[in-house]
């Protein structure tokens, strides 16, 4: 079973279904579009299992990771890259190259507190604990 993403005329990613894995030419055949197969289970580039403790970790077989990241509806597709890319969440960041995600002009702190990105001030604000 695989995932494909049908991309509309701007890149944009319009739709995401499961299909048998060679369905892609029969998707864009009856459904019309370009389809692009994606992996659930990719994330910055890396291809993840569930080991038998149930915890998500990388696979051994790094060839499963398909396009970077899972495509999600509003998510463009980068031929260049052959890329899923999410969609921009603030004006300051800028997409990771190695991973295809965007990132804060400033690093999350690693306090163990829990922030929120603050475009105003292009800073991480602590949110309060209640």
């Amino acid at each position: 079973m695989g995932h494909f993403a049908q991309i509309g005329e701007t890149g944009s990613v319009a739709q995401v279904v499961a299909a048998n894995d060679d369905m892609g030419d029969w998707l864009a055949e009856t459904l019309g579009g370009v389809w692009v197969q994606t992996s659930y289970n990719t994330r910055a580039g890396v291809h993840y299992t569930t080991n038998d403790d149930g915890i998500r970790v990388p696979s051994d077989d790094q060839s499963k990771a398909l396009r970077f990241n899972y495509a999600g509806i509003g998510f463009t597709y980068d031929p260049e890259r052959d890329a899923f890319v999410p969609p921009k969440p603030f004006e300051s960041w800028v997409l990771n190259e190695e991973t295809c995600l965007w990132e804060a002009p400033l690093p999350y702190p690693d306090d163990g507190g829990s922030y929120s990105w603050n475009e105003d001030l292009l800073a991480w604000e602590l949110i309060p604990s209640e």
